[in-house]
């Protein structure tokens, strides 16, 4: 008798018009953490959903064997019963429940007379946020927390199911370093406590950290294995991708600074729920072609600063300059009409339009050049979005493609045209390659590299320093919602970014006050 808790077996899932998982196997060992890694549209994400019930028993062929029994998962619920609980690359939390009410959901505990034991709720609730590193009220609301610690939220959900096997996909997309490392740390009590893990993440970092096997996907199928004693990073990555990535970065080397473009000064956002500020007199500017990278941890109010000045949250107090000329910016149509774009850190939710397809979620952006009494043209229409189906080298059968089909990076890709076909001037992008994976990454690296060398003005924010430090000219560094310092390309690297990101004084810190450091 093998010793394997898990396998699934010539598992194959079809979409209209698209094979989604061909002849898939895999296994799983108890106490193991086994990574699954591919690009996006590989197959990872379905394969998962296949084993949670997402997609059940009789939509897809091939035998699933929990503990030597073959099994039938017909939905979310029999799959919790079978010992599986899966958290989710979206977030998934009901706002306006209270964070044990969310953890607990649907396995309240009742008293005796049926009634819920609301005391008993928060201390499991409590418990099991203690043993993420959370000390948290769970009478709050989750909708006051950030985007993080719902996340936690998300993994303690699954924790307090008391789950045989574990599936992770993307989970540390929305967590700072910090919660990552301990979210690694937990996986890896629980495996030493005999729970299986199914780990996806386009995190190679942290895959090569926490993995006893990884397993590489690719068109649908499983194309290789790896155990933890013969990982081979760059075998690995051309494994993903089907080809050899030379230089993840393009050389940024060569291309002509102007004159400053924005000038943003005195930023001031208030927080929408709290009587306090969640950015506070934060001043910068960026120049035509420079890359400027704003760094601060999640929650030091980096996004929140961007969209203010893009004119999608509110601000307190600040002005906007466009070569030198103030603008008055209160919306994203005004900060469009003076050529400033914004690709947000939530694609889905704020980037593209689910039932539309590729043509249409390019030109949302620009109706009214593509549109003659009311009536779009669609000969207009097409050329225009053609031109960076082309050029980003789109992959999909056609323009006509639904944007929901498409893996994470080309999604991406389509949410930057609809910025670049407003003639922009500057563009701010917000975590440009949260969940995509390594062979998009640099496809999204060479089309900034492309667009600053044209002499477009950026601003980039990203959780990976690696990704700042190798495209970005200039860095702004931001912490708890207050302008922190100011460094030259030469000056950085990832040590003295996480300093001043944290608060602590660096000598390598310009135009900061020994005020500002402390605060």
């Amino acid at each position: 008798m093998n010793n394997y808790i898990l396998e699934m077996k010539n598992i194959v899932k079809k979409f209209p018009g698209v094979l989604a998982l061909d002849d898939v196997n895999i296994s799983l060992k108890k106490g193991e953490i086994l990574s699954i890694c591919g690009e996006n549209g590989a197959g990872k994400s379905t394969l998962m959903k296949v084993l949670a019930g997402e997609y059940p028993h009789g939509t897809y062929s091939g035998d699933i064997i929990i503990d030597g029994e073959p099994v039938r998962i017909t939905s979310n619920r029999a799959a919790e019963e079978h010992g599986i609980a899966m958290i989710y690359q979206e977030i998934s939390v009901e706002l306006d429940l209270s964070v044990a009410e969310n953890i607990l959901l649907g396995i309240l505990p009742k008293k005796k007379n049926g009634m819920v034991d609301w005391k008993e709720a928060r201390n499991i609730a409590r418990d099991t946020l203690r043993s993420l590193n959370i000390d948290s009220n769970v009478n709050t609301n989750v909708r006051d927390f950030s985007s993080s610690v719902q996340q936690l939220i998300c993994i303690a959900r699954a924790l307090v199911r008391k789950p045989k096997i574990l599936i992770l996909d993307e989970p540390t997309a929305a967590l700072t370093e910090s919660e990552s490392t301990h979210l690694i740390n937990v996986l890896t009590e629980l495996k030493a406590s005999g729970i299986s893990c199914i780990y996806i993440s386009h995190k190679l970092d942290e895959v090569f950290r926490i993995s006893d096997r990884v397993i590489i996907m690719r068109d649908a199928r499983v194309v290789s294995t790896y155990t933890r004693e013969n990982i081979d990073p760059s075998a690995l990555i051309e494994d993903m991708v089907g080809r050899r990535i030379n230089d993840m970065y393009p050389s940024m080397e060569g291309r002509l600074i102007g004159e400053e473009v924005l000038r943003v000064e005195n930023m001031t956002v208030p927080h929408p729920y709290a009587p306090r500020d969640i950015v506070t007199d934060i001043s910068f500017s960026v120049k035509k072609g420079e890359v400027l990278g704003l760094v601060g941890l999640v929650g030091s109010g980096r996004s929140e600063l961007l969209r203010a000045v893009f004119g999608a949250l509110p601000k307190r107090n600040g002005k906007v300059f466009i070569d030198g000329k103030e603008c008055n910016i209160s919306s994203p149509f005004d900060a469009i009409n003076h050529g400033i774009g914004l690709l947000t850190e939530d694609r889905k939710k704020d980037g593209i339009v689910g039932p539309m397809n590729i043509e249409q979620n390019m030109t949302l952006s620009v109706l009214d050049k593509i549109s003659r009494l009311m009536f779009i043209r669609s000969r207009t229409e097409q050329e225009k979005a053609n031109k960076y189906f082309q050029s980003m080298r789109i992959k999909a059968p056609s323009l006509k493609t639904n944007i929901l089909n498409l893996s994470g990076g080309n999604q991406q890709k389509v949410v930057l045209a609809k910025s670049l076909l407003t003639d922009m001037k500057v563009l701010f992008l917000d975590e440009p390659t949260r969940g995509i994976d390594v062979g998009a990454k640099s496809e999204i690296y060479k089309i900034i590299q492309e667009l600053s060398s044209n002499g477009l003005s950026i601003v980039m924010i990203s959780s990976e320093h690696p990704e700042l430090l190798a495209m970005c000219d200039r860095f702004v560094v931001i912490g708890k919602g207050r302008f922190i310092g100011e460094l030259d390309k030469e000056e950085a690297d990832e040590t003295t970014i996480l300093h001043m990101a944290s608060g602590i004084e660096s000598t390598k810190v310009k135009r900061a006050s020994e005020s500002e450091l402390l605060s």
